[in-house]
Formats: C-alpha cells, sequence, structure tokens
C-alpha cells in the first residue's frame, strides 16, 4: 500500500486523526494527491530536524505545513485544471478573504496582521468555512480554494 492509499485509509477513521506526509516526492500531482487523500501537510525528507518538529506541531494544532514553493504550484496547477468549481456560495466576503489567504498558504498570524483582525476573529471564520464548505481541517480548505478558482483570482 502505498502513502497516498495509507493516508485514505488512516483518515477514514472516526475521528480522523491528522497526518503529515513524509516524502521524497514533490511532484504537484503528488502533493495534490496527497492532500485531497486527507493529509493535513506536506513536508520533504530533506527538511531539517526543526522543521520537521515545526510541522508535526502545526499539524496538531489543526494547521497545514505546505511550503510556500509548494502552494505556488499548486496554484500554478489550479490554473490550467478544467474541473468544476466548488461553489463558494453561503459564506461571507469577510469569510472568502480568509479563504483566499489560507489557499495562498498564509499563517494564523499573517492572516490576522493582514486583515487586521484578532485571533478569535479568525478563528470564528476558520470555524465557519470548516463548517460551511464540509471540509474537516485546514488543508481541506486550501483544496475547497483551489477547486472552487479562488487560488486563481
Amino acid at each position: 500500500m502505498d502513502g497516498i492509499a495509507t493516508t485514505e485509509r488512516i483518515t477514514a477513521a472516526d475521528p480522523a486523526p491528522h497526518v503529515l506526509v513524509l516524502t521524497t516526492f514533490d511532484l504537484d500531482d503528488h502533493v495534490y494527491r496527497a492532500l485531497r487523500a486527507g493529509a493535513s501537510g506536506f513536508v520533504l525528507k530533506d527538511v531539517t530536524p526543526p522543521r520537521l518538529i515545526d510541522a508535526i506541531h502545526t499539524v496538531a494544532a489543526g494547521e497545514a505545513p505546505l511550503a510556500p514553493s509548494v502552494t505556488r504550484r499548486l496554484i500554478a496547477a489550479s490554473l490550467h485544471r478544467t474541473a468544476a468549481r466548488r461553489s463558494l456560495d453561503g459564506i461571507t466576503p469577510r469569510e472568502r478573504d480568509v479563504l483566499a489567504l489560507i489557499t495562498r498558504g498564509l499563517s494564523n498570524s499573517e492572516i490576522e496582521a493582514t486583515m487586521h483582525i484578532s485571533r478569535g476573529t479568525l478563528k470564528t471564520h476558520i470555524g465557519s468555512l470548516l463548517t460551511k464548505l464540509h471540509a474537516r481541517d485546514r488543508a481541506q480548505l486550501v483544496i475547497a480554494g483551489y477547486e472552487s478558482g479562488l487560488a486563481t483570482g
């Protein structure tokens, strides 16, 4: 069983645990398939020990550690994807702004500073997005942003 199938199997549990994929592959399709399978984050095996520890803590906190280079490549790939776009009907303009920043790979602290909002307000928006978009975690919000076309605009 490969890592993607293993991730799908692990995240099928209820409640689903957070999965951090540690791999030698940084191919766009592999990253996207791992996230679609339910991975909460994605790091390469050449990551330094301190960054790996940070990534583990980040996943445990419910955030998605994705290297900016991986995020940029996923955005570029989404420009060429012809799959049906996920609807963002029902989310507020402010939630759309939060989702756009999450999709770009910004951390909570960066989003708070960019939008001039408190941590509590941001957590409220993220919780609302998780509910409205039927997402389990931040990584699935990133996928929703890509699938909706939000990453392209």
